[in-house]
């Protein structure tokens, strides 16, 4: 009778040691709980009155006011395209030409990554979040203090990305400081995204005269031109334009070269409201839509149909000091009427969210991250720019941060994936087992253990423990054990992920810092 026991424990035993195994084994991509690209659109703070009235605003703003201080091949582009250069010197874009250019605009674009699994399909209302900005301090959460980032806390943060699942995309966060030379800065900023991971990488490039270099790279880092234009993995994010309403010259240069290269763009309006804009949020976004009009023309005036992403990123002020109010409930709202924005014109779309204006990864930091990222994608934000990370108003970047963030886009998603209402998600026939011949109850149900993996998503950091099992296992603290996660994955990733003989040639020929 014992040995039998002990049998039928074994069998017990390894049948529960079996399906523990099942479920940490990795899931297929279409049964995960949540996956890069699933649709938002259900949060709406616009009506369609309202988003009809801003597209009108904006053509208005286009053919009346204009644009100021497009550089000469700009005006030629556009106005060979039907723009009119005025006395003033500024670009007027009759409504007409506005209608004609988002006729052949890109739509359903696949931003690439070098690996093809990570591509990005901006389609619909699917949501992607990522990495952006040009914080130019890490936050050091041990010592709580800030210092100047460098090339090293590129790479390290592109490695964190690189094995993080809820981040789709790695676009530039901090600026190298500690390399002087902005042309050298410009490379080791390309570097080391390309290096610590194979997601998609958005850049930004400080002087024209730095692309040719940049693409040679890029070239290097590809295999060759022909199989660089064939998947263009990094895009440039693109300041083209100086709120309000003013061409920015030199970036609209590096944005025609940067075309002419094969490379995606994001035309990004980054007025802030109050202060760059206009301080009603519905005029706000007026503003951003014009002056990314204004880019959709140009873009399509020299490249009918170039890929481009629609970045109206209007910002908030706090009214009383000036100060950006990156983490504020106006900052979502903007946001979430941007998505809007770009659905009306069924355009690929970007904008911010996820920023933080604490100064650490605390509650505030918390709230505003989360607030502003779940209604990005709730209104089916197709790229959720500087979601992670990012503290201080764009001044400082955190790597803690970023592995709790982590974390937070996996509920916030969830949200965006919403509810499975099926047959099968409703029938009662599991309802009537329990209750009429069953224990009482859903635990280790045959559906219940089911849906573990597939229905549920589980923090990697977070605690979810009683405060008894809490003090049990030493009172963890949540930001200790974001940088136990951080070191791990640090220790573990590949120096370069670019291909070993191909990296010594990078650093034969230009000056790597990380």
């Amino acid at each position: 009778m014992a040995e039998e026991c002990a049998v039928a424990g074994s069998r017990r035993s390894g049948g529960r040691a079996a399906r523990v195994a099942l479920r940490s084994s990795p899931l297929a991509e279409n049964i995960r709980p949540v996956r890069p690209g699933l649709s938002g659109g259900q949060y709406k703070p616009l009506t369609e009155a309202n988003v009809r009235r801003i597209h009108e605003a904006a053509l208005d703003a286009l053919e009346q006011i204009g644009l100021a201080n497009a550089p000469q091949s700009g005006v030629e582009i556009m106005t060979g395209a039907g723009a009119i250069l005025g006395e003033d010197g500024r670009l007027r874009f009759p409504r007409a030409l506005v209608e004609d250019m988002l006729a052949i605009a890109a739509r359903d674009i696949t931003l690439y990554a070098r690996d093809p699994k990570q591509d990005l399909e901006l389609s619909g209302t699917r949501v992607y979040y990522g990495t952006a900005g040009a914080a130019v301090h890490v936050v050091d959460v041990e010592k709580r203090e800030y210092r100047e980032s460098t090339a090293k806390d590129l790479l390290n943060a592109a490695q964190l990305v690189h094995h993080l699942d809820n981040v789709h995309f790695f676009q530039r966060a901090m600026v190298c400081r500690d390399v002087s030379d902005n042309f050298l800065m410009d490379i080791n900023t390309l570097y080391a995204c390309c290096a610590g991971t194979t997601k998609h990488v958005g850049t930004s490039f400080s002087d024209p005269s730095h692309v040719e270099g940049c693409f040679d790279l890029i070239h290097m880092i590809a295999g060759g031109e022909d199989k660089w234009r064939a998947r263009p993995f990094v895009s440039n994010s693109n300041c083209f334009v100086v709120p309000p309403m003013k061409f920015a010259e030199e970036s609209c240069i590096t944005m025609e070269k940067c075309i002419r290269g094969g490379m995606p763009v994001l035309l990004l309006s980054a007025g802030q409201a109050g202060a760059t804009a206009p301080a009603p949020l519905a005029t706000a976004i007026v503003q951003a839509v014009a002056e990314c009009l204004a880019g959709v023309v140009y873009v399509n005036a020299l490249s009918p149909g170039h890929p481009a992403v629609f970045g109206t990123w209007p910002f908030v002020s706090d009214l009383r000091t000036g100060a950006m109010s990156g983490g504020s409930g106006e900052q979502a709202l903007l946001t979430a009427g941007c998505a809007q924005m770009h659905q009306f014109y069924r355009l690929p779309g970007g904008a911010a969210a996820g920023i933080a204006d604490a100064k650490l990864p605390d509650m505030q930091a918390g709230w505003e991250q989360a607030i502003s990222n779940v209604m990005a994608g709730l209104s089916g934000l197709n790229m959720v720019y500087e979601a992670v990370g990012m503290h201080a108003s764009l001044l400082g970047f955190c790597l803690e941060s970023l592995v709790l963030g982590d974390d937070m886009l996996g509920q916030v998603q969830r949200c965006i994936r919403g509810i499975d209402v099926t047959e099968d998600s409703v029938s009662l026939e599991t309802m009537r087992s329990v209750c009429l011949d069953g224990p009482g109850h859903y635990l280790g149900h045959p559906q219940t253990l089911g849906l573990m993996q597939t229905e549920y998503i589980y923090p990697a950091v977070a605690d979810r423990t009683s405060p008894k099992e809490w003090v049990e296992i030493g009172r963890p603290d949540l930001v200790a054990r974001a940088i136990e996660r951080k070191n791990r994955i640090l220790a573990d990733a590949a120096p370069s992920l670019i291909e070993a003989e191909v990296d010594r040639a990078i650093r034969e020929r230009f000056g790597i810092y990380c």
